[in-house]
């Protein structure tokens, strides 16, 4: 090898392990950035000449761990906010056992109701029920509240976390333009670094996937398959959210039904897309935030409001039976009450009254999932008839005379035999008439509906929907608490039948409560108690916060493991830039001195 070879070959060896040096001093520069990844610079043999070039600075990246961490990012988000929300709502309820808990209110109403039974005369006893019935309806109304407060919760967090979703699809298809034109030049790693930590903040609001393209882009899509952004083109999301929600505010796929936001994307191909009813989203916090104000909250919801129904009809509600065929009474008929029919094949028909005839009834509104509803118009015997028979069809013969029905299946008709007919009806005429006669009296009323009585009316929507911010103890019976026990003027003052009543419909009567409560199991009605009903309630939603705690800190042990694997793998470890530097402090001096000693030849021939 020729000196000017050696000065040569030296000369950018030197130049080789000095930008080396600056890319692991960078590296240590950045051990704490957010994003960053370990850079290394490689070397290029020079085929021509014994020599060495710089080659590219290049990220270490682990593809596989980068993916999982934005999936476990995605996860945690979930998990995260399932289980604040599931811990909020258990709060509501209070402490198990508590005298100021759902389930304690409850026990202290139903002890002061059987003291009040075994001696129905004194007066503090009836005044301590009615301040009990009160304090539960109360405590129903709290709830409620706390439900619909959470429910609009998560319907601005909707709006912030789809503001901040669509910005950094925004700023991801902006670096996708930047990393294009860089690519030229070998391609930018800041730019990567900025793009991947921008994929990986959006993940924390939806569950993402990229795919590399070959000039240098990535396509972002949902794991469902939807396209986020293309090239440089993102889409753009937008959120019409409510500014406050109430128990009648629901979700829709249908726009002219729906009155709560939904999340709109619009496509780099112009199609608008409702990533709701799409079911688009599968994790991450837009996912957990649809789900608690959709099905969760909502669930909690019907749960107090059946819990506040069963209360107000325990007292007001009576119910007959017989068999097919067999007559029954359905006299003072009110909107809401409801006939049922069981047939011979396991069917359930459910005919429901109405002062309207046309009242907004579906599947779901009625006790059972599999039941189906129709609805009848309230009338005369007549009236009625003709309605009933209508709404059952040809197959089957209905009579009504004296306010008696019968419903039986017609001459060799092919339909299944009715086995079973049962009527609930609404006993007092009104709200104030506490001393009819009758043991049945309205103790709780529908403050919403000026204090009317309680009946599960469809005609305006759902009465049920929000009963448990509704609830109240009638004013009539506050004001004249010997209502508890005087069903007429000629009751005796030690008649214990009313308390007996309302002691009945909490602890022994059963009631059926809708599969929508989400209790008695996959799209299955539950039968029992009000006061079962109530533990089971508080119960559940004790469970569902330990569950989503649990699956929560699960989670957040995955995010941590593939955080720490990431790391690992693509960060900078300050132990290994050290020693990296001192090997190339080393090959720096290795260099420098084969020019020292070119040098020191090139003056010893200068001088001879």
């Amino acid at each position: 090898m020729s000196i000017s070879s050696a000065i040569n070959t030296a000369t950018t060896g030197l130049q080789v392990v000095q930008s080396q040096i600056g890319v692991a001093s960078q590296n240590i520069a950045n051990v704490n950035t957010p994003g960053y990844n370990k850079r290394i610079q490689s070397t290029v043999s020079q085929a021509q000449a014994p020599s060495v070039s710089a080659g590219a600075v290049t990220r270490v990246l682990n593809a596989t761990s980068l993916k999982q961490l934005r999936l476990e990012t995605a996860g945690a988000a979930y998990t995260g906010i399932t289980a604040n929300v599931a811990t909020q709502v258990d709060s509501l309820f209070g402490i198990p056992g508590s005298s100021s808990s759902l389930d304690g209110l409850l026990n202290s109403y139903v002890q002061s109701v059987q003291t009040l039974a075994d001696d129905p005369r004194v007066s503090s006893v009836r005044t301590t029920v009615a301040n009990n019935a009160a304090a539960l309806a109360g405590s129903l109304g709290t709830i409620s509240n706390g439900i619909q407060t959470l429910r609009t919760g998560m319907e601005t967090q909707l709006g912030n976390d789809v503001k901040a979703a669509d910005g950094l699809l925004k700023n991801i298809a902006q670096l996708n333009l930047k990393i294009m034109g860089a690519k030229g030049n070998g391609g930018s790693p800041d730019l990567l670094d900025q793009r991947d930590q921008a994929i990986n903040d959006l993940s924390q609001y939806m569950d993402v996937q990229t795919v590399e393209q070959t000039d240098g882009s990535v396509t972002v899509m949902t794991q469902s398959g939807l396209t986020l952004v293309d090239h440089t083109t993102p889409a753009s999301l937008q959120f019409d959210g409510a500014a406050a929600l109430s128990p009648q505010t629901v979700y829709s796929e249908d726009p002219s039904k729906r009155t709560i936001g939904t999340i709109t994307a619009v496509t780099p191909g112009g199609a608008r897309i409702d990533l709701i009813a799409a079911q688009a989203l599968r994790s991450g916090s837009l996912a957990a935030a649809v789900n608690a104000r959709d099905v969760t909250l909502v669930e909690a919801q019907r749960q107090v409001d059946e819990l506040a129904a069963g209360l107000a009809q325990s007292t007001t509600d009576r119910t007959v039976s017989a068999a097919g065929g067999t007559a029954i009474d359905i006299s003072g008929l009110k909107s809401g009450n409801r006939i049922a029919l069981s047939l011979a094949d396991g069917t359930k028909i459910v005919l429901v009254a109405s002062s309207t005839g046309t009242p907004r009834i579906q599947t779901g509104d009625v006790d059972s999932s599999t039941a189906l509803p129709k609805s009848f118009k309230l009338g005369s015997d007549a009236d009625m008839q003709t309605a009933i028979g209508a709404a059952l069809g040809a197959n089957y013969t209905v009579s009504i005379a004296s306010g008696k029905l019968t419903i039986a299946r017609a001459a060799a008709s092919p339909n299944p035999a009715v086995t079973t007919i049962s009527a609930t009806t609404t006993v007092p005429a009104n709200a104030a008439d506490t001393k009819s006669g009758d043991t049945e009296f309205a103790l709780f009323v529908d403050s919403g509906k000026n204090g009317e009585l309680y009946t599960g009316d469809f005609d305006a929507g759902s009465q049920l929907t929000g009963f448990a911010q509704r609830i109240a103890l009638n004013q009539a019976v506050k004001a004249d608490n010997s209502a508890f026990v005087l069903a007429s003027s000629s009751t005796e003052a030690s008649d214990p039948a009313r308390p007996q009543l309302i002691l009945q419909g909490l602890t022994t009567k059963s009631r059926t409560f809708s599969a929508a409560v989400g209790i008695g199991g996959v799209r299955a009605p539950l039968t029992t108690t009000v006061a079962d009903f109530t533990q089971r309630v508080v119960d559940t939603q004790g469970a569902n916060a330990a569950a989503g705690q649990s699956l929560d800190q699960g989670q957040q042990i995955a995010l941590s493991t593939a955080r720490s694997r990431y790391a690992n793998e693509s960060g900078v470890k300050i132990d290994e830039e050290m020693a990296n530097l001192i090997q190339l402090q080393t090959a720096y001096g290795a260099n420098a001195r084969v020019l020292t000693a070119a040098r020191d030849m090139l003056d010893t021939l200068m001088r001879i």
